[in-house]
């Protein structure tokens, strides 16, 4: 209840106090910000998704205005030399509106990182987007094959039969490249699991799939017990170091990541920013309530 209550009081703050927290998890509100902090996860070895916050728009003008924001990201960060790919969310370009507008626009971002030789990552949003981002991931995955990847939920009942339907994706020489993650959006328990326990028990299947085909996995957790089990598969399957990658959000379980690029294993950050920041924080707060008393720690508490 009293998740609840802070979760529910917390939009309403001033934003200033509400970018207290949300800034050590967001890169900045400028392109400029999210450069140098980019930057600086290169200069520690680490690799960076680039993610312009913003989704669920209202008109089709706002799709074309985020098609021109990751134009001039993708400019950017290539001419920077930053060593990173991108992430995007359909539904800030209009999935929910008009698919085939949606398809266009994402097909022209994935067309301009190809033109540089890089990768766009198709993120996985709520349960009402997941059919028709699987359609558009095979589209852009037959055009671009080394360019395109995807996301996968762990806590959705329908992830690994979804994954085993794209197979026909994945050849030796070309992997598919899918980020696999345990899921944030609040859906019901007929099509999702919503026991920790069941949670990370299917995170792992699915990441045993994903070696045992030789997929690249993208393995995005904080998890400690997930990246011990992820270690377990790495060496169960000998799988190298080039086909796999662990993935963590920006400002999040520094010291688990630390560790995991100890060891020798490669880490990419996830490095949101933009404008929208205030909704994205206030959603992931109605989303996820249990959130509320971390955010309260981490005004007084870093890590």
């Amino acid at each position: 209840m009293f998740n609840k209550f802070i979760a529910a009081l917390l939009p309403y703050f001033p934003k200033n106090f509400i970018w207290l927290f949300s800034k050590r998890y967001i890169a900045g509100k400028t392109i400029e910000e999210a450069l140098r902090e980019s930057q600086k996860l290169n200069n520690e070895g680490i690799m960076v998704t680039i993610d312009l916050l913003g989704e669920f728009i209202t008109t089709l003008q706002q799709a074309e205005e985020n098609r021109d924001e990751y134009m001039e990201i993708i400019e950017t960060f290539e001419k920077e030399g930053i060593d990173g790919n991108y992430s995007l969310k359909p539904t800030m370009f209009g999935l929910l509106l008009d698919e085939n507008v949606c398809y266009r626009i994402i097909r022209e971002i994935v067309k301009k990182a190809a033109e540089y030789g890089n990768f766009v990552r198709v993120d996985m949003e709520d349960s009402q987007c997941v059919d028709p981002e699987l359609s558009i991931f095979r589209k852009l995955k037959d055009e671009f094959p080394e360019n395109v990847g995807l996301v996968f939920q762990s806590y959705m009942k329908r992830t690994l039969d979804d994954i085993k339907s794209l197979e026909d994706l994945n050849t030796e020489t070309n992997p598919v490249n899918y980020r696999l993650c345990k899921g944030i959006y609040v859906e019901p328990a007929e099509i999702a699991y919503k026991k920790y326990g069941e949670i990370n028990d299917h995170f792992l299947i699915d990441l045993e799939y994903l070696f045992a085909k030789k997929m690249y996995p993208g393995i995005a957790t904080h998890d400690k017990k997930l990246v011990e089990g992820a270690y377990a598969l790495i060496e169960k399957y000998k799988v190298p170091k080039e086909l796999y990658e662990f993935q963590m959000l920006y400002g999040v379980t520094p010291e688990l990541r630390k560790s995991i690029i100890d060891k020798g294993h490669r880490m990419r950050v996830y490095v949101p920013y933009g404008s929208q920041w205030f909704a994205y924080s206030t959603r992931r707060l109605k989303e996820n309530p249990k959130m509320a008393s971390l955010i309260i720690k981490a005004l007084f508490f870093r890590g």
